[in-house]
């Protein structure tokens, strides 16, 4: 039986005919394929340079330091000792106070020097005695020898006898002075301004026995030392400089010096050179230097390690760009510099000192050049960027 035949468009069941639905189908995909033609024919966009910014060195005049560490060192530092024997009797001063020049700090039996004291001074009255008797027997033979009443050999006796006797008056006299002398380190005094140690001896103890006992240690702190080194290349250059400008050893002996603690920023510590040692130490290559600080309010104790600077001469019109700008590699360091095409490039630059936040460029760069400071991981050598201008604060320079 054939199947029965529909007319175009007719429904069987409610349903169209595939004929109908395949011809709907190819007109919706016409568009879809004309779409998909259109895309074929874009080309690609390159995104745009990044945005980096940039600076350029800002021109200021800078003062050139000698950098160096060191460690502060009292002026003067002295153990106390007993110079005499016997008990120590009283211990006068607080351990670890500040105590004044002449303050007596420890007494040592006083009662039996002072008895000695007397002794002396009564054997001197006695030979004083013995020499004003002899002086008379004398003037007395001398009268009688020129009256012929007595022989020379008379005169010569009382001669001697006078003699003697002055220097018996001699011996008294010294001795007197080494019994007061000794009596004196009875009260052991601060020879300086200074801290005084714990003591090392307790009130009750036999002392200076069979050696000078130490019984505690004075140290001097204002002012203070600063101890450090310079290398021979420094030294060099130093004396260099200081031809140049027509000076002498003395001169800069007297140079300002400025020390910093390893807790603070800065160096609000200043003072001067004093001292610098004749010879080069050929083993260290170095040579000795000394600067002494006023320490009114002791903050600089004996013994710390400090950052020290002294300045040397002033550089007008220094280049200068932020520090955190700059990278290293094997060869050294270097800054991202921005040509007239906007393409980035890598300059070896050769550094100078630290001025607050900015750092000295000595060679490499030239003050028109563009040097990024900002966004550093976006600027590759090679490749373009998109600089945004940015002045260099001359503030970030201020040195503390």
């Amino acid at each position: 039986m054939k199947p029965m035949r529909l007319p175009a468009g007719s429904r069987l069941n409610g349903r169209t005919r595939p004929a109908a639905v395949a011809i709907g189908q190819i007109a919706l995909a016409i568009p879809l394929f004309a779409a998909l033609g259109a895309c074929e024919q874009n080309t690609f966009v390159p995104p745009p340079p990044p945005k980096v910014d940039v600076g350029q060195p800002l021109r200021q005049n800078i003062t050139r330091f000698l950098e160096a560490t060191g460690n502060t060192a009292p002026i003067q530092t002295v153990d106390l000792v007993a110079r005499v024997q016997g008990i120590l009797q009283s211990i006068n001063y607080k351990d670890g106070t500040f105590v004044k020049e002449g303050a007596t700090l420890f007494t040592i039996e006083p009662e039996t020097y002072k008895l000695k004291v007397e002794q002396a001074q009564a054997a001197e009255a006695g030979a004083q005695a013995s020499l004003k008797q002899a002086e008379a027997d004398y003037k007395r033979q001398v009268d009688l020898v020129a009256r012929q009443a007595v022989s020379q050999a008379t005169l010569d006796t009382s001669t001697s006898s006078r003699d003697n006797a002055q220097a018996n008056l001699q011996q008294a006299q010294a001795n007197t002075k080494i019994a007061q002398v000794n009596f004196g380190y009875t009260n052991v005094v601060a020879p300086f301004d200074g801290i005084v140690s714990a003591h090392l001896v307790s009130v009750g103890e036999l002392v200076g026995a069979a050696s000078p006992t130490q019984l505690a240690t004075i140290v001097q702190l204002d002012p203070i030392y600063v101890n450090f080194t310079v290398n021979e290349q420094d030294v060099l250059r130093i004396r260099a400089e200081a031809k140049r400008r027509g000076l002498t050893t003395n001169d800069l002996t007297q140079l300002p010096i400025e020390i910093g603690l390893q807790t603070e920023s800065g160096y609000p510590h200043t003072g001067k050179l004093d001292y610098a040692a004749p010879t080069i130490n050929q083993s260290t290559g170095t040579l000795a230097v000394r600067g002494v600080l006023p320490n009114a309010d002791r903050i600089l104790l004996p013994g710390y390690y400090v950052r020290v600077r002294v300045p040397l001469d002033q550089q007008p019109n220094a280049l200068l760009v932020p520090d955190a700008a700059l990278g290293s590699d094997q060869a050294g360091r270097y800054l991202l510099v921005v040509n007239g095409d906007n393409v980035v490039e890598q300059r070896k630059v050769r550094t100078g000192p630290v001025e607050g936040d900015l750092r000295v460029i000595e060679s490499g760069l030239n003050a028109e050049d563009r040097v990024v400071i900002a966004g550093l991981l976006r600027a590759i050598p090679g490749q373009k960027v998109d600089p945004q201008l940015q002045k260099i604060e001359p503030s970030q320079a201020t040195s503390n």
